[in-house]
């Protein structure tokens, strides 16, 4: 009796070792009907992607699809291409660069396309979801959840959608974000988000996607989308979601991929907190703030840039003289008050602190806390340590950062956005800024611009959608039809079109049909 053996389906892949093993692999998966289940089975079955590509069109003849053919090598190369073109990185499951809690999942992406510092996916992560329709009080939850985290160490994921997901990203984008999209790495959507979605690789951050670049986002690429955000994460933190919402696919996802789940709570009236209290009353944990989340998942590693060094390594004469007045500097704490004090000094230190100074805090022996400006051989970082000691803080006038990692997470704070979460403002502005005869900052008029620009976008925005309902009804209407009859571009309408259709205002029908929901 002859014994046949066969490679097992979940067997983790080794990462591709030649350019010609990459562009098979990117065919083999792109080809029509291969998911990821399959992609697995087929290299397992066959010992490699160009085996599997091989045999793909007797696996479909038999299966009763005639005249099947894979994805070609041109398309292959042409998406290569494209990546190149946007600035990403192919990265393979199994390489070193892939995130390892992603890596877990059996329905893992075998591959992603990157932009940005791919050091921040090594990171720890939370991730922080919710409506695209939040309120003001769940955005500032949001961004508040954002900055105390990554000032406790964390990446904070997100999908880059409106509302909450645009808010978690702002907070965070000084202490390191990722942002899974559910189309091309380099299709921003949506459109309000662009530049946010532009500052996050240039401040340290990464732009994640599983399609090929280029892609317009449907609605049936965001659930997939929300399984990425899941599973990078620890722990998924649900800020604000309606009892309906695609936040609640995320949260069910990441309870299936063992993750833990959490929900900010919203009053019983307010139906954009109905989804948030329904996971509260079947076993979330409730978040009242950051220290709630660590509390659940552990303290995370040191802040980026702050290293494990000790904070009194180089005294000043501020604090000699107050260390004289109150007693003995120390740099021990518990755990517990480490935690605390990340979580509490980093709004702090958004006020105290211009935007991008880096900072630490010690506490002295009358348990008080003293800000540190690290990098002040700088311009800008004494002019950081002159803000900081009008604000009523003493400042060292040098303080060394001697670690790699530190250097490097320095340099990422040079991006940040402002309170808006919308306009960039570097962190050295402080000793750039230039101020007009009539006392307004650059700054601030640049930011009115954006303000206004983002304005004239969303108007238009809604007045196309109103076009597009007005021209379309129960019966169904070709989407190119509707295009021409619109006369936009496509890639003006397309956007339109996947906001309407995750607003449940219509619906796609088979054939690249269009028609109003029901």
């Amino acid at each position: 009796m002859r014994v046949e053996h066969h490679h097992s389906s979940t067997h983790p892949l080794l990462p591709p070792t030649t350019e010609d093993d990459r562009i098979a692999r990117l065919r083999l998966l792109r080809s029509r009907r291969v998911g990821i289940a399959t992609y697995h089975r087929l290299i397992a079955e066959h010992g490699s992607a160009a085996a599997a590509l091989n045999a793909l069109p007797e696996i479909a003849r038999a299966a009763g699809l005639d005249r099947y053919e894979a994805a070609t090598e041109r398309a292959a190369l042409a998406e290569m291409r494209a990546g190149a073109h946007a600035r990403a990185r192919l990265i393979f499951q199994g390489e070193a660069a892939y995130p390892a809690r992603l890596a877990d999942l059996s329905d893992a992406p075998p591959f992603l396309w990157a932009v940005g510092d791919i050091a921040a996916l090594a990171r720890p992560m939370v991730a922080l979801v919710g409506a695209r329709n939040a309120s003001s009080l769940g955005t500032r939850m949001a961004r508040a959840l954002a900055q105390d985290l990554g000032a406790a160490g964390y990446v904070v994921v997100s999908g880059l959608a409106r509302g909450v997901d645009a808010a978690a990203h702002a907070g965070s984008i000084a202490t390191g974000t990722v942002a899974v999209l559910a189309g091309g790495v380099d299709v921003l959507y949506p459109q309000e988000n662009a530049r946010l979605a532009e500052d996050i690789p240039a401040a340290g951050g990464v732009r994640l996607s599983e399609h090929p670049p280029g892609l317009q986002p449907q609605a049936r690429h965001f659930p997939a989308r929300n399984r990425i955000v899941s599973g990078l994460a620890e722990a998924v933190v649900v800020v604000e979601a309606a009892a309906k919402s695609g936040s609640l696919i995320t949260a069910r996802a990441a309870l299936d991929q063992g993750r833990e789940v959490l929900a900010v709570p919203g009053h019983p009236f307010d139906a954009r907190a109905g989804g948030c209290n329904m996971l509260i009353r079947d076993g979330a944990r409730l978040v009242r703030g950051a220290a709630d989340v660590l509390e659940a998942i552990g303290p995370g590693p040191d802040p980026v840039g702050q290293g494990d060094l000790p904070l009194d390594a180089v005294p000043c004469a501020a604090h000699e003289a107050r260390g004289a007045r109150t007693g003995p500097e120390t740099s021990q704490a518990k755990p517990g008050h480490r935690i605390a004090s990340r979580v509490s000094t980093s709004r702090m230190q958004a006020g105290a602190v211009p935007d991008g100074a880096q900072t630490t805090h010690q506490r002295d022996g009358g348990g008080k806390s003293h800000a540190l400006a690290t990098r002040p051989d700088t311009v800008e970082g004494a002019a950081a340590g002159d803000a900081a000691t009008q604000g009523g803080g003493a400042t060292c006038g040098k303080t060394e950062n001697l670690t790699e990692n530190g250097e490097r997470g320095a340099d990422r704070r040079e991006d940040a956005v402002g309170p808006s979460g919308q306009a960039p403002r570097r962190a050295r502005s402080v000793a750039r800024r230039t101020t007009t005869p009539t006392g307004t900052s650059a700054d601030a008029r640049r930011d009115q611009s954006a303000r206004g620009e983002e304005a004239r976008t969303l108007s238009e925005t809604a007045a196309l959608h109103a076009r597009i309902l007005d021209r379309l009804g129960p019966s169904p209407l070709a989407e190119d039809q509707l295009i021409r009859d619109l006369g936009q571009p496509s890639g003006t309408v397309a956007p339109a079109l996947t906001d309407l259709e995750l607003d449940g205002r219509i619906r796609r029908q088979p054939g690249g049909l269009l028609a109003l929901a029901p």
